[in-house]
């Protein structure tokens, strides 16, 4: 599930293990499932965005609910060449807006926005905010503004 303007989209060592609150697995797992559903169809990247486009135009897709978020945890996390293993953290995701709006990426904050869910079709901003452990208790080495 990598983003749309992600340079790794196509990365098959990509693991991103998500564990959704009740609110996202309603708003964002149908995007997901309508995604793979059109992976399996052998679509290309362009093809995949206007299917998403499509399906939203159709409202197939629902709206996002409040408060949807998701818990990234795991050790096991592999997100591409260029980061690996980020840093355990929670996912926030609100109607697309830009970065002021939460304070992130402010020097201090800590929440950072995630750049490359900015521009796709799903109309969504993700915000993250590092936490302190992994999922199994161990703790993370620090990056970012832990």
């Amino acid at each position: 599930m990598s983003p749309f303007n992600d340079p790794g989209f196509w990365n098959p060592r990509n693991r991103s293990p998500t564990c959704f609150n009740p609110a996202a697995a309603r708003s964002i797992l149908p995007f997901t499932l309508k995604r793979t559903e059109l992976v399996l169809n052998g679509l290309s990247k362009p093809q995949l965005i206007d299917g998403i486009k499509a399906a939203l135009e159709k409202r197939e897709l629902p709206t996002l609910e409040p408060g949807a978020m998701c818990y990234m945890m795991s050790k096991l996390q592999f997100l591409g060449d260029d980061v690996v293993h980020f840093a355990p953290h929670l996912m926030f995701y609100v109607p697309r807006t830009d970065a002021a709006a939460w304070g992130a990426n402010l020097p201090g904050s800590p929440v950072l926005l995630d750049p490359r869910s900015q521009g796709g079709p799903v109309p969504i901003t993700v915000f993250m905010v590092p936490v302190r452990h992994w999922s199994d208790g161990t703790a993370a080495v620090p990056t970012h503004a832990q």
